[in-house]
């Protein structure tokens, strides 16, 4: 029986059509998407003068929290959802990631700049912030009522100069970037009414402090490869990790692995990867020094994978509601919560790192890499249609060059006219 990945797009949808992961209105979707309607594309962007497509992918039961997940990735690098499958394949042998998240929250900044009396600005808002919250619910009454809005109000003085004060707010279901905007400006203008003096700025801060941790626990049994034991593979990982914790070259590595898939996820699911990527970044940085998000230890003969990062996503709101496919890959993905999505983020992130430490410590990555990249070789050599899978195949024994993808082209293409 083929496996996943050799099955036509249409026979992969109709495998998770059959296993009751997606139905068949949802399969059409999928099947039948085409470019956005001109009057989305128009107005998502300013200028808009065209549309760039990229491939939509699945990873297979990735297992988090004692349940089995389809994740829909987005990306353009050929080996990103392959390594994505294939670690979480090692941890279904695993019993799957603990994943844990801290409430939802988003923070808005409240500056101002060069105030007299930065002491005194600071215990007069402090004494009057029960009318902060009154201004907050009123900016956005309709969050309050879901339940969410301002929850805690920090003044703190920033180097003799600024006073700022640091806003978290509950979004619900969404991001939070409009929400937090509209409180954090609402806020700015009367607390500047009271200082005479409007904020230098009122915004959304895209760092964060709340976390979500995905651990995976795993037997050296089961990262054996054809040439090495489990017992070196998982030895080799945890020296690997440990290389990332103090040289910067395998960290930044080390990360942008990560990355490939969590970024890959963040786009499938309509929110916005800049914002992710930056609080993912900041909190790497946030002891002064660049560190890896992932870390693999050896723990009573197991090896302990973690990895703890702040993840602002959402999933209602902005794009969310305008890109067609958004909702479909939701459902695929059973994602009806904010902490369901973060834990498969974080999830996703952790398994991409584990499949590629796994190949760089034993076979090394650049055989399964240049493999799943023949195909784009084929295509850069100029194959359309079926040639692409004719030549894909030819270049699997080949050398991977362009010259030589181009030779096996042209022999082809006489071997067909023949």
């Amino acid at each position: 029986m083929p496996k996943f990945y050799e099955l036509t797009p249409q026979e992969r949808l109709a495998v998770l059509v059959d296993a009751g992961q997606l139905d068949q209105a949802d399969a059409d979707a999928y099947a039948t998407q085409a470019a956005l309607p001109e009057a989305v594309a128009e107005h998502l962007i300013e200028n808009q003068i065209g549309q760039f497509s990229l491939p939509l992918g699945v990873l297979r039961d990735l297992p988090v929290n004692d349940a089995l997940y389809q994740v829909p990735m987005v990306t353009e690098e050929p080996s990103v959802i392959a390594a994505a499958n294939n670690g979480a394949r090692i941890a279904r042998l695993n019993g799957g990631i603990t994943v844990t998240t801290m409430p939802h929250r988003v923070t808005g900044e409240v500056v101002f700049d060069g105030l007299a009396d930065l002491a005194g600005a600071k215990a007069m808002i402090l004494a009057r912030e029960p009318e902060l919250f009154a201004v907050a619910e009123q900016a956005h009454p309709s969050i309050v009522r879901r339940g969410g809005g301002l929850k805690t109000i920090e003044v703190v003085i920033i180097a003799d100069r600024w006073l700022k004060l640091q806003l978290a707010v509950d979004p619900q279901a969404a991001m939070g970037a409009n929400i937090v905007n509209t409180i954090a400006e609402a806020i700015g203008h009367h607390v500047g009414q009271w200082l005479n003096q409007m904020p230098l700025v009122a915004i959304l801060a895209n760092h964060s402090t709340a976390l979500t941790t995905a651990t995976v626990q795993l037997d050296p049994a089961t990262l054996a490869t054809a040439h090495q034991s489990g017992e070196m593979v998982a030895e080799r990982i945890a020296a690997i990790s440990a290389l990332a914790e103090v040289d910067i070259d395998r960290t930044v590595t080390h990360n942008k692995g990560i990355m490939n898939g969590m970024t890959a996820a963040v786009l499938a699911s309509g929110n916005d990867t800049r914002a992710v990527e930056a609080a993912v970044h900041a909190h790497a940085s946030h002891t002064g020094r660049y560190l890896p998000l992932a870390t693999w230890q050896l723990r009573d003969h197991q090896l302990v994978g973690t990895i703890s990062l702040p993840l602002p996503v959402g999933i209602v709101g902005g794009a969310m509601n305008a890109l067609p496919l958004v909702q479909v890959n939701q459902r695929l993905a059973h994602i009806t919560s904010v902490e369901t999505l973060q834990a498969l983020i974080a999830s996703v992130g952790l398994v991409q790192n584990l499949a590629a430490l796994r190949a760089l410590v034993g076979p090394g990555i650049q055989a399964g890499h240049m493999a799943l990249q023949a195909s784009a070789l084929a295509m850069a050599a100029g194959a359309t249609g079926a040639e692409i899978k004719l030549l894909t195949d030819a270049l699997q024994s080949q050398d991977k060059t362009l010259a030589n993808a181009k030779q096996l082209l042209n022999e082809l293409r006489d071997q067909h006219k023949g």
